[in-house]
């Protein structure tokens, strides 16, 4: 989910002139269009002639790369699901030798970029409200990514001694989808919320995983 200031992102704002370029480059421009224009105005509200105009390809380059629309909104998730994994890596490296600091710094930089102007949520929790078939294949990627959120999260409960892993990664799991949907639902209070977002999670990571017993000195 790497993250861009916000732009004036209208499907109908002023178009890229429509270039030759190659198969390659054509490819990368037309998934930086998606990118913008799916995540700030929506999925099902950009039709392909609106990421072509962007892109500033023609339409044929577009099913050149792509067969469907569907198949570039799951390589925008693609996209999103790398940058999703390489933001949560980077958060867990800050503390490589301490599970319970490692929770804690997910929420810490999840409250930071939550409250970043021009947030616009989790593009997973985006698509996934967009789309109510729960067996459309946008729906079946935001389930794996989910399933492998609370596996990674029980995972680090785990590692940190809590004394129920799942329960405490299901506490977890929540409250960062309650976040997601905050920032989008409390309008200019949600910064002041999600600010709120380390301090819930400490309070769940205080009473799930036992506090360390301080080694005791020899006599």
């Amino acid at each position: 989910m790497a993250a861009r200031g916000p732009r004036a992102l209208s499907s109908t704002a002023e178009k890229t002139p429509s270039r030759r370029i190659s198969g390659e480059d054509a490819h990368a421009s037309l998934l930086e269009a998606a990118r913008e224009l799916f995540y700030y105005e929506g999925v099902r509200a950009v039709g392909v002639e609106a990421v072509v105009e962007r892109a500033g390809v023609n339409k044929m380059s577009l099913y050149r790369q792509f067969k469907s629309k569907d198949d570039l909104v799951l390589a925008y998730l693609e996209r999103s699901d790398e940058n999703f994994w390489g933001y949560f890596n980077a958060s867990m490296a800050k503390h490589p030798d301490d599970a319970r600091a490692q929770l804690l710094q997910f929420f810490i930089d999840v409250s930071e970029r939550a409250s970043r102007p021009g947030y616009r949520g989790c593009p997973f929790v985006n698509v996934a409200a967009e789309f109510p078939d729960p067996s459309h294949s946008a729906r079946q990627f935001v389930r794996r990514n989910k399933a492998q959120l609370l596996t990674r999260l029980r995972d680090r409960a785990e590692a940190a001694g809590a004394t129920d892993p799942d329960a405490l990664a299901d506490d977890l799991a929540f409250l960062i989808e309650g976040a997601y949907t905050a920032s989008q639902t409390f309008g200019t209070d949600a910064p002041r919320l999600i600010k709120s977002l380390p301090r819930t999670a400490r309070v769940l990571l205080d009473g799930n995983i036992p506090a360390a017993v301080p080694a005791r000195k020899p006599d």
